[in-house]
C-alpha cells in the first residue's frame, strides 16, 4: 500500500526539475522533499505487507490460508469485491483440500491441495499433489478435445498433469506442467536462472514462468 498526496505544481516540479532521475516515491522523492517542503505522514495501524520481493509476495499470499489470517476477504462490515468474471463454480472430484483457497472455474480431479492458492481456471489432474504453492491459474480454457489432441501429440495441456508433485512454488498464468513432474527443490538451491527451461528460483522458491512448458518427467 502506498498512497501519496501532492499539490500538482509541487509534484511536477519534483519530477521534472528537482529529482528527474528518481525511481521511487517512498525511498527517494519523499525523503528528499522533506528537506524543503512540508511533508507529513499518516500512521496506519491496520493490515499492511510490503511485497517488493518474490519471497514476500509468496509469503503474503499464502498467509491468506492461515487460520485465522491476518487479513481475510470475508468481513461482512468491509466486504471485498473482485472483478466479475462470470465463471462457473469450481468442480472438485474426490480431492483432499486443506488450508487452501480455490478460485472460480477450476477442475480438480482426485488430487491433494494443502496450504496453497489455486487461481482461476486451474486444472489439476489425477494424483497431483500441491503443497505450499501459489498457482495463478489461466486466462482461457482448453476444450476436452484440445486436451486429448495435445496429449496424443505428446504436447502438454494448460494446467498440471497426472501424478505431478509440486511444493514451495509459484506457478504463473497459463503454465503447462506435464505428468510425473516433481518440483520440490530438494537441494535447496536459493537462486537459479533457467528461463529456457521455463523456470527460475528466487530465495529458494521455484517460479514457473508465464506460458512456459515443463515437460513430462521433469525434476526440479
Amino acid at each position: 500500500m502506498g498512497i501519496y498526496m501532492f499539490k500538482t505544481d509541487v509534484l511536477l516540479k519534483l519530477l521534472r526539475w528537482n529529482y528527474p532521475t528518481a525511481n521511487d516515491f517512498g525511498s527517494e522523492i519523499i525523503p528528499m522533499s522533506a528537506k524543503e517542503y512540508n511533508v507529513q505522514a499518516y500512521l496506519f495501524n491496520g493490515y499492511w505487507e510490503d511485497i517488493g520481493t518474490i519471497k514476500s509476495f509468496f509469503d503474503a499470499n499464502l498467509a491468506l490460508t492461515d487460520q485465522p489470517p491476518n487479513f481475510h476477504f470475508f468481513d461482512p462490515l468491509k466486504p471485498i469485491f473482485t472483478s466479475p468474471r462470470f465463471l462457473p463454480p469450481t468442480k472438485i472430484e474426490k480431492c483432499r483440500v486443506k488450508d487452501s483457497i480455490v478460485s472460480h472455474g477450476c477442475f480438480l480431479r482426485e488430487c491433494s491441495v494443502e496450504h496453497s492458492i489455486v487461481g482461476i481456471r486451474s486444472r489439476l489432474e489425477y494424483g497431483v499433489e500441491l503443497k505450499d504453492t501459489m498457482m495463478m491459474g489461466a486466462d482461457y480454457y482448453q476444450t476436452e478435445a484440445e486436451i486429448a489432441a495435445s496429449l496424443a501429440d505428446g504436447r502438454v495441456p494448460v494446467g498440471v498433469g497426472k501424478d505431478t508433485k509440486i511444493m514451495n512454488c509459484i506457478i504463473d498464468k497459463n503454465a503447462r506442467i506435464g505428468k510425473n513432474v516433481i518440483i520440490a527443490n530438494k537441494e535447496n538451491v536459493q537462486e537459479a536462472e533457467r528461463p529456457s527451461e521455463g523456470f527460475y528460483i528466487r530465495s529458494g522458491i521455484t517460479v514457473v514462468l508465464k506460458n512456459s512448458v515443463i515437460k513430462d518427467g521433469t525434476i526440479i
